[in-house]
Formats: C-alpha cells, structure tokens, sequence
C-alpha cells in the first residue's frame, strides 16, 4: 500500500459502517421506493424515488434511509459506477432493488459523500470487476470484496475538506459536461439545415444571382434520373451459394454507413446465375426498403462492386442527367418522407414502385455540382467539430475520476496538523463495537416498537 499522508490511516470498509441495516416502522408510514434505475451513475447524482407505503415495500426489498450509501452490485451497473448517497427520502426511509449494497456510515469516523467517493474511484470498481461471479449478463460482486476494501481514510475534518472540494469542482465539471452534450444535436439541426438549404435552392441563390441564372429548378423523379433495381437472398440452405470471400453481398444494414467499402458476406457464381443477382458498380445508391428499428429509409453508396439483397433498391444514376452526390443529398435531406411512403403492418417496408416514383427536385448539372461542393465543406466543418467535441468529451470524463485520485492520495486538499488522526477515529470505532457487544440484547418486538415510534 502506498504512503499515507499526514494523520491518514487505512480502514476496512467493513469497519466504517453498518451493512445493509433494516428499517423498522408502521405499515403505514410513506417512505420512498428506488428502483435501480432510479440511481445515477455521475459522482453525487440525485436518485429519485416513488412514494410508496412501507407496508407495501418491506419485504422483498432492500432497506436503506437517509444518510445511507447505496452501491449497485450487478453487472454493468457496477462497472458504470451506479452509485449515490439517499437523499430526502419521505420520513427518511426507504427500499428498492436487491442488487443494493447498503452501507450506513458510522456517526463521527466517516462521511457519506467520503464513503461515495471511495466507491466511485476507478481502481475500486476496476478491482471488483475482475472478482465478479455468476452467469454472463448476471455477475455480481461479492459482499465480501465491499467489506474487505481498503480505503485511504482521512480525518473527519479533512474528509469534510474534501468532501466540500469535491462538490465545488465536480459541479463544474457536470456543467461542462451538460453543455457538451447540447453539441449532438445541434450539429444534427445544422447537417439537416444545411441538406434542406441544399435541396430547396436556398443554400445557391447568391451563386445563381452571381451567374445571371434563373431560377430553373425542375420536378421529376428518381427513375428518370437513374436505373433501379433490387436484389435477392440466395438459398441459405445451398453452401455452395455462399463462401467466406468472392463476391460481396450488402443488405440492409450496411445503409448505416456512408459509404459501403466492404462486405461482410459473400456469395458464389452458381447463386449469381441461379437467382440472377446483378452487380452493381461503384456508385450505386442503395436505399433500404426494409429493416429494424430507423434503417428504412437510410441511404449509402457502394464503395465496391456487389450484389445486394431484397431489402435494399439501388439507384444508378445517370450522371448526364444529375449529379449522383446530389441525388444522395436529396434522399438524405428527405428520409423522414420516404419512411412514410411506407406499407405494411407490424414492419411497415417501401417497395421499388415507391422508390421509383419518388419525387426530386432538380437544378442545372452545373448548380448541383456547386451544391455538392458546399454541402461536402459544410459537413467537413461540422465533421471537425464533431471531433473536436468527442476530443473534449473524453478529457471531461477522466476530470471526475482524476479528481477522486487525487482526493484519496491527500492532494486535493492541505492537511491540518491539528486534525484529529484518523487513527483515534479506528480506535474510536472498537471501543464503539466493544461496548455494543458487551450490552444484552433486546428482543425484535421490542426493537420494532420503539423503531416504529420514532
């Protein structure tokens, strides 16, 4: 173990505190009810809770109250830090999922948010991740690694240093961390402006005053621009139609990319000729027709030449009528229409008809040449910005546990020499446990009335 700092000692989390206590009172009594999800996983998140009536909630759940510090057990809930301190809970008690760990700090040796802290550094949840058990999805952390975890412990007065530090800086880090998050969806807005902007002529009206052209935009649609087509999916009971490299083979899914470069499946000549797949060349659009979830609609160009299946159309346009990256722009800037063309019942799909008879809004080749051209600088721009804000995302998330590091090595706060050593505290806590060993035990009813009372 490393070197403390001054008046510092190492503790037994299981030393520290009262694990899982239970609550004992009327039936009747509101108390608040915090399901897993319920609890945040960002440092000092707030829980939020139902109110509940305790009858209702005592049994079969995990009890806690205020002041208590919760800690998921579960996977991935453990590992994403899922974690909190209870809070205004209605007549301070409470219950709610069995996968809590419960610790209740021990008055006057260490602090909630000190506790919460320990249990949110990396090396705590790191070093519980490889001592998970049970069945994958369903590993838990032994109640015994919680128990036996070393934590640096600091005085009671430099804890509330810390704590207080901690709570100043880490509110300016979530701040930040709220603001980044806007960014998403703001370059999202600017990308659609920009396609909308793009496709109804507004982004080119000074390039068009500039070359003394009119306004001679013209509606058609896509099968008068391009070839349409479709595909198939070869008999996946016939091995011979399907090897692990030759000829690529695209669905549907691959439409979530920009552009298709390669295939994850392949098919042979004899399914080639046996269900007349066609290839398409480098340049295709394909749109798919069909699919899970927002892939209906979503458009992507092949990268290779391929074969594709029966989900997705391909559009080869021919480039003296318009411009191929222009007629991209115009599906992308209307996926939301083409989704709703859709038939169907539970999984609504597009059919080549629908494809065919889509509506474009045309200009000059040479206009959509310049409009392609800026929608490609517009979107680098806002590329970079992406970058820039996952770049700063990253360095916000390693602030936090930064933070608590440096917090448990003694450097977030100075020390006070005058500081009641941690070790008083220990010594504090066994002849607290002693005393409480040497008294006689009350029986449960007992307990439980005057529980109830209080």
């Amino acid at each position: 173990m490393n070197e403390l700092p001054l008046n510092w000692a190492w503790a037994r989390v299981g030393d520290l505190v009262d694990f899982g206590p239970k609550n004992y009172y009327v039936e009747e009594t509101e108390a608040g009810f915090v399901p897993l999800q319920h609890l945040g996983v960002n440092y000092r998140s707030r829980h939020t809770f139902e109110v509940r009536s305790w009858g209702a909630i005592k049994k079969g759940y995990t009890h806690f109250a205020d002041g208590d510090v919760l800690l998921a057990r579960i996977t991935p809930s453990f590992e994403n830090g899922k974690a909190g301190i209870v809070r205004g809970l209605p007549n301070g008690i409470g219950a709610g999922s069995t996968e809590y760990f419960v610790c209740r700090p021990i008055p006057g040796v260490v602090l909630p948010e000190y506790l919460l802290a320990h249990f949110k550094t990396p090396q705590f949840l790191r070093d519980g991740e490889q001592v998970m058990s049970g069945a994958v999805g369903q590993q838990r952390v032994p109640k015994q690694y919680l128990l036996d975890s070393q934590l640096p412990l600091a005085p009671l007065n430099e804890q509330k240093r810390i704590a207080d530090k901690l709570d100043a800086i880490v509110a300016r880090v979530n701040a930040c961390r709220e603001r980044l998050e806007r960014i998403p969806a703001i370059l999202k807005r600017f990308r659609q402006a920009v396609l909308t902007a793009a496709t109804s002529g507004k982004l080119t009206d000074e390039w068009r005053t500039e070359h003394e052209l009119n306004d001679n935009w013209v509606t058609c649609n896509i099968q008068s621009v391009a070839r349409i087509g479709t595909g198939s999916t070869p008999l996946r009971s016939n091995s011979s139609f399907y090897s692990s490299s030759g000829i690529p083979w695209i669905t549907s899914a691959a439409t979530a990319k920009p552009i298709v470069k390669s295939a994850e499946e392949f098919v042979t000549s004899a399914a080639i000729t046996a269900h007349r797949l066609k290839m398409y060349p480098v340049g295709t659009l394909l749109v798919a027709m069909y699919g899970e979830g927002k892939t209906r609609g979503q458009v992507t160009e092949l990268g290779i030449a391929a074969t594709i299946n029966q989900a997705c159309a391909a559009i080869v346009v021919d480039e003296t009528r318009a411009n191929k990256n222009f007629v991209k722009l115009a599906l992308q800037a209307n996926y939301m229409e083409m989704r709703e063309l859709a038939e169907g019942g539970n999984q609504p799909n597009l059919n080549l008809s629908k494809i065919k008879e889509f509506p474009l809004y045309l200009p000059s080749l040479d206009e959509q040449a310049e409009i392609v051209r800026r929608v490609e600088a517009l979107f680098a721009y806002a590329d970079r910005l992406d970058a820039r804000y996952a770049a700063a995302r990253a360095r916000v998330e390693k602030l936090t546990p930064a933070l608590l590091a440096k917090a448990f090595r003694g450097e977030l706060v100075p020390q006070d020499p005058n500081d009641e050593p941690a070790s008083v505290l220990l010594e504090r806590i066994k002849l607290m446990r002693t005393k409480n060993e040497a008294k006689p035990k009350r029986g449960r009813n007992k307990a439980n009335h005057a529980a109830a009372g209080n």
